[in-house]
């Protein structure tokens, strides 16, 4: 848009800490007290960007207006914008405004530029714009009355949404891959390739892909999977240094190959370095890499529907009419993370793009009228086919722990950000019987409560056809329906408050929370935070009400049972009225029914055992979760003492080839056979008896030219006026590009408030998780956008954030980040180690932290802890040569406002 469009002559605020502006239609610009901006806002609309997020800085919760988010998501859907007034204006191909005075007149110059976009014939998203625009008019968005005369009625009916979406094909299963060895030469040349000409030359990136490929030979012995466990640290290439053998064996073999990550992050950056090795599409329009998340992830077609037809009102409903906008565009429906905006969800102050997913399992499969369209269904079936699956590490786990069909396993898996694959299947092989999670299963098999909203439909609606041809099924189906009565309904919180559970599991609970409370020795310092006490020494009056909710769940599990048997014998030999949608939705029902099978059995075992001997392989607990003061949920726990037993049986025994990889898998202390002891045993690798292969490649930056490590020595603990001050004052000498790392939110939000205005009003803009009303990922983006904004957050931030480049610049930690203090980390201390065990998990916070720090050959930048009480011995953490300082704070300002890196210092002996 370089010849702008004239700018829309409508008044225009823009507020930051650092003030508020507000511009009329007839372009002056003035500051204003946010008083008079709240009056301006309320009497009349006012252009404005982020509207949460100016209510935030102006404290006025209930403010509206004409959001050029919500505008830029209509014209622009699946197109990606930094929501910020430099993002905009990048987007728009308009000059960035010079500073926050400059807003309100670029926000009048992109609504002039989006608008004229509607008019424009080569507007690429127009089809269907109409169509929603009608909608919208009725449910009086702000933006309807100015988009009308811009959008002309099409001549012909527009294909909008459902009609214009493709339908997926079904594809025959692939064979077996064969079984083939990777030359090394080869490894090397398809490495290049990849690297492409005239590349920096990398020996260890060559050495590591090298080592890789020796995880797609064939397997010599059943359930002994060739394991490859890879530490490399940043700057090496492992992406591509694994993506060389994988898509060569893929190619050669006709196997599909998964990698698993953790964090949203590097599962773009993978589908973006994938293309190197296999372009977007095959030759006939296949796609050999697809991104695979759970159903949670994915839009929902017939939620959609019963939105856009009455499910949703109010702003909720301007909300589903933009997701249709994208969904109509969306390159795979990913809506938690995929080219959804993640600020569109903010934008509405609730969970209404949540509410569109499949989150409770209540998918009809083939009974629904967009099954062929599924983008769930879609991505399942494009996975069946693809040479690379890219996935995280629950997903994989889960897949492998329902033994998914031959088409689907799981043979060759590269984990990628392996660090974190022991806390993924903690939470993986986890059970938790709990009020929250037992309501949603009685929604399942019962159907939704009376009077609710939603298209929720019971185990009785969804096989209704089963019901009336197999009697025996329809009997299951009733008796199920009648026991699941014993299982919480609406409202089983506040009755548990009240003092009236009613039901067995109630009873239950209602235990578990006066076990809770009673057993507290807090004295009321963790008010507002959750609670938890053992599942030992427990009364026998909470024994019996185990006994009974356990009774209740086995009344539950056998129709269920009963039920699978049914289907089973259904689709053995299926009736003349079963087409293959119908197959396909009793196969569905199946699925469903199995995984609640198992974790019926789970919870019975879960109470079976609460009245006799401590089992040594788990770690039980009851709890009462809390968060910001209110209780939202009570239950028992059980985690594994060592989840890689589980994790070994499920995944690692049934494949062929492993590789665990990441930065940081070995414990930087240098003991045990040099670190890698304790990866080794949080592999898996021991429980099958298997030697994996080990491979080490230091980070090629120098660390010692830089980067610093400053240790703090005179910021008092505890005290958060002097924490506030050491932030804003090491902001200020960075001039910003900060990033600062908490382990308690009430401080970040402490220290937030003390500093942002004062940040703001030296051109220094200061975001925060927790307190912006703006996901984890945007603001990410946003950081990485400005190099003088700052950004504080919590664990989410200490792992998994790649921003290099000078928009990154300063780590800050409040703190040695100490694991919390649970009953879970006690057990696992007691058998680790003690001490020993505790700082290897702090050594490995530390490393991933400085991680975020030196992410190319030409970053520079410190690494700041305000801890005077720093042990020697986590010092290690570090990447050798890396200068380690212990100073004041005003020493660690000189050394920060000067950007200077010295010479090596030498490291301190730990202690």
């Amino acid at each position: 848009m370089a010849d702008s469009p004239p700018a829309l002559p409508l008044p225009a605020l823009h507020a930051s800490h650092g003030g508020c502006w507000l511009r009329d239609g007839a372009g002056t610009t003035r500051g204003v007290a946010k008083g008079d901006a709240i009056v301006a806002a309320a009497d009349t609309p006012l252009l404005m960007l982020n509207a949460p997020l100016v209510a935030t800085r102006l404290g006025y919760p209930d403010l509206s207006g004409l959001d050029l988010l919500e505008l830029f998501a209509f014209i622009f859907p699946a197109r990606f914008v930094v929501p910020t007034p430099k993002g905009l204006a990048h987007a728009l191909d308009l000059p960035e405004p010079e500073g926050d005075d400059a807003v309100p007149a670029l926000l009048q110059q992109a609504a002039g530029a989006m608008l004229a976009q509607c008019e424009a014939s080569d507007w690429p998203q127009r089809e269907g714009a109409w169509t929603a625009l009608q909608s919208l008019t009725r449910q009086r968005w702000p933006w309807a009355a100015l988009l009308a005369p811009r959008i002309a009625r099409p001549d012909n009916a527009e294909r909008w949404l459902f009609a214009r979406l493709p339908e997926w094909e079904e594809g025959a299963d692939r064979p077996q891959p064969a079984q083939i060895a990777l030359p090394a030469a080869d490894v090397a040349a398809r490495l290049a390739a990849l690297t492409g000409a005239g590349a920096e030359e990398r020996p260890a990136q060559r050495t590591y892909a090298l080592e890789a490929a020796g995880m797609f030979g064939p397997r010599q012995r059943d359930g002994q999977p060739h394991l490859l466990l890879a530490q490399a640290g940043t700057g090496i290439g492992k992406t591509l240094g694994y993506l060389a053998p994988a898509s060569l064996w893929a190619e050669r073999s006709g196997g599909t190959v998964w990698v698993s990550t953790y964090t949203k992050a590097l599962q773009r950056q993978l589908r973006r370095e994938s293309r190197r090795a296999w372009g977007e599409k095959r030759a006939d329009g296949t796609r050999p890499v697809v991104v695979r998340k759970g159903r949670e992830n994915y839009l929902c077609l017939l939620n959609l529907e019963d939105a856009l037809q009455g499910g949703f009102t109010g702003r909720a409903a301007i909300l589903a009419q933009l997701i249709a906008r994208w969904a109509a565009y969306s390159q795979d429906g990913d809506i938690i993370g995929g080219d959804l905006p993640g600020w569109l969800g903010t934008l509405f102050r609730q969970r209404g793009v949540a509410a569109l997913t499949d989150r409770r399992g209540e998918c009809v499969y083939a009974g629904c009228p967009h099954y062929r369209k599924c983008f769930i269904e879609r991505a399942s079936r494009a996975s069946a086919q693809a040479d690379l699956v890219i996935a995280n590490h629950a997903l994989v786990m889960v897949n492998a722990a329902r033994g998914r069909d031959a088409a689907q396993r799981l043979t060759r898996i590269v984990f990628d950000e392996g660090h974190h694959v022991f806390e993924a299947a903690d939470s993986t092989f986890a059970a938790a019987l709990t009020g929250d999670e037992t309501i949603e299963l009685r929604r399942w098999v019962i159907g939704p409560e009376r009077g609710s909203k939603g298209r929720r439909r019971g185990l009785a609606a969804r096989l209704a056809d089963l019901a009336s041809y197999d009697e025996a099924g329809g009997k299951a189906i009733a008796a199920a329906r009648y026991a699941a009565e014993a299982l919480p309904s609406d409202g089983w919180l506040q009755r548990l408050v009240e003092g009236a559970p009613s039901g067995p599991l109630e009873e239950l609970f209602a235990g578990v929370r006066a076990t809770v409370y009673a057993r507290d020795e807090s004295g009321g310092q963790e008010a507002g935070y959750g609670l938890e006490t053992e599942a030992a020494q427990l009364e026998g009056d909470f024994i019996e009400r185990a006994g009974a909710a356990q009774a209740a769940l086995a009344e539950l599990r056998g129709p269920l049972i009963r039920l699978s048997v049914r289907l089973d014998a259904l689709l053995a030999e299926p009736p003349d009225w079963l087409d293959g949608a119908g197959r396909a939705r009793i196969e569905g029902a199946r699925h469903s029914l199995a995984w609640r099978i198992d974790l019926l059995a789970a919870w019975e075992a879960l109470l079976e055992r609460l009245g006799g001997p401590a089992d040594p392989e788990f770690v039980d607990w009851l709890a009462v979760e809390r968060a910001e003061a209110r209780e939202f949920d009570v239950g028992i726990h059980r985690r594994w003492l060592n989840p890689m037993k589980p994790f070994a049986r499920t995944v690692l025994e049934p494949a062929h080839g492993v590789m665990i990889t990441s930065a940081t898998l070995k414990d930087g202390s240098g003991g045990g056979e040099d670190g890698w002891n304790e990866a080794i045993t949080r592999s898996g690798a021991p429980e099958l008896g298997l030697v994996p292969d080990l491979s080490s490649f230091a980070s090629p930056f120098d660390y010692a030219a830089q980067a610093q490590v400053l240790i703090v020595t005179d910021v008092p603990r505890g005290d958060v006026a002097a924490l506030a001050g050491a932030y804003g004052r090491l902001i200020e000498s960075a001039q910003g590009g900060a990033l600062g790392l908490f382990t308690a939110i009430r401080r970040l939000r402490a220290v937030h408030g003390r500093i942002a205005d004062r940040l703001a009003r030296s051109g220094l803009p200061l975001y925060a998780q927790h307190v912006d009303p703006i996901d984890t990922g945007t603001l990410v983006d946003i950081f990485r956008d400005d190099p003088r904004a700052s950004l504080l957050g919590t664990d989410a931030l200490r792992d998994g954030v790649d921003v290099p480049g000078h928009s990154l610049r300063l780590v800050v930690m409040e703190q040695v980040p100490w694991p919390k203090p649970s009953i879970l980390h006690r057990a696992r201390r007691l058998a680790g180690g003690g001490s020993a065990y505790d700082d290897a998990i702090i050594r490995a916070r530390l490393a991933q932290a400085f991680g975020r720090l030196i992410r190319s050959r030409d970053d520079h930048g410190h690494f700041v802890v305000l801890s005077a009480a720093f042990p020697s011995r986590l010092l290690s953490a570090f990447p050798e040569g890396t200068p380690v300082i212990r100073l004041t704070l005003d020493e660690a300002l000189q050394r920060v406002a000067s950007g200077a890196f010295g010479a090596p210092v030498p490291r301190e002996n730990p202690a």
